[in-house]
């Protein structure tokens, strides 16, 4: 067990350890009802520790909805069951150009303090043999970002996966967020935001990637 110091050390620097998301082996040997279930008790328990008085119509409830909100929303994207099919197709018309998709909407939360991430991802690849469907972009960004996250990570495993799919190394990954964790504690800093990139093959060339980054900053809707 790390001393209190570290711990808080850690988590202030946003320290992580692996581009997998850490799990136990055991990780879904539990149904999603027996977990809801558990994190409710414990949650309970949370909210009586801190003296709240659960018999209160208002917050009777409280426990069972962080339960079901943790499992079935916040977090659905920790279980592998969940992750959305990332259906392809032929590039029957060769389109070997920039495709990007802008401002999704990122919501996440933070694997140190279990606070809100919140922001937008801008992913771009450049099509060989293989396109993906434009809302699998949105539903793969979504699925990593539903889970305890790290904002370098996040980008990672998405651009990792996009990589594998489409069968090229041209693509690259932008989030720009806000970390509750920074906004509502520690330094409490209101206006700050954290951008993170990442790419591979054709964007590592300053003036292709340079081009995206361009069109992100230009272009609204």
């Amino acid at each position: 067990m790390k001393d209190k110091e570290q711990i808080i050390l850690t988590g202030d620097n946003h320290i992580s350890t692996s581009i997998k998301t850490p799990l136990r082996a055991d990780a879904f040997d539990k149904s999603d009802d027996e977990k809801i279930t558990n994190i409710q008790h414990h949650f309970k328990m949370i909210m009586e520790e801190m003296g709240l008085d659960l018999t209160d119509d208002s917050l009777s409830g409280t426990p069972y909805r962080v339960a079901k909100m943790y499992v079935k929303e916040l977090f659905y994207g920790l279980n592998p069951a969940n992750k959305p099919k990332l259906s392809t197709f032929e590039n029957k018309y060769s389109y070997q150009k920039m495709l990007i998709e802008q401002n999704i909407t990122i919501d996440s939360a933070c694997e140190h303090h279990f606070l809100p991430i919140v922001g937008f991802a801008n992913v771009a690849y450049i099509p060989k043999d293989k396109v993906i469907g434009l809302s699998k972009i949105n539903r793969l960004v979504d699925y990593y970002a539903r889970r305890p996250q790290v904002q370098e990570r996040l980008v990672l495993q998405i651009l990792n996966d996009l990589q594998e799919v489409l069968d090229t190394k041209d693509v690259i990954v932008s989030v720009t967020a806000k970390h509750l964790c920074v906004s509502s504690r520690g330094i409490k800093d209101q206006s700050s935001f954290t951008t993170t990139l990442e790419y591979g093959g054709c964007f590592s060339d300053s003036e292709i990637r340079n081009e995206f980054l361009k069109i992100i900053s230009q272009q609204k809707i």
